[in-house]
């Protein structure tokens, strides 16, 4: 079973508002991503990477690519 998000733009956007954990938008990241490579979804990386950097320096950017990053290739656990 494969899950896919849609709205990932609107939706990263305001985990990221709302507070939630690097780990928490590294997962909406990752699904972001799958999304986005199954044609379910065209996410604005432009607008998601500026609200997360509003929030954390371009270090906890670079993390939460990472981790999405890991998810994926399920070196992590959701």
């Amino acid at each position: 079973f494969v899950s896919y998000m849609v709205c990932c733009t609107a939706t990263i956007c305001d985990e990221v508002a709302a507070g939630l954990s690097q780990n928490d938008i590294a997962l909406s990241y990752a699904l972001a991503m799958r999304s986005a490579a199954a044609g379910q979804d065209e996410p604005d990386w432009h607008k998601i990477n500026m609200a997360i950097l509003s929030r954390w320096k371009p270090s906890g950017l670079e993390r939460i690519k990472k981790r999405a990053h890991d998810l994926l290739a399920g070196r992590h656990a959701p």
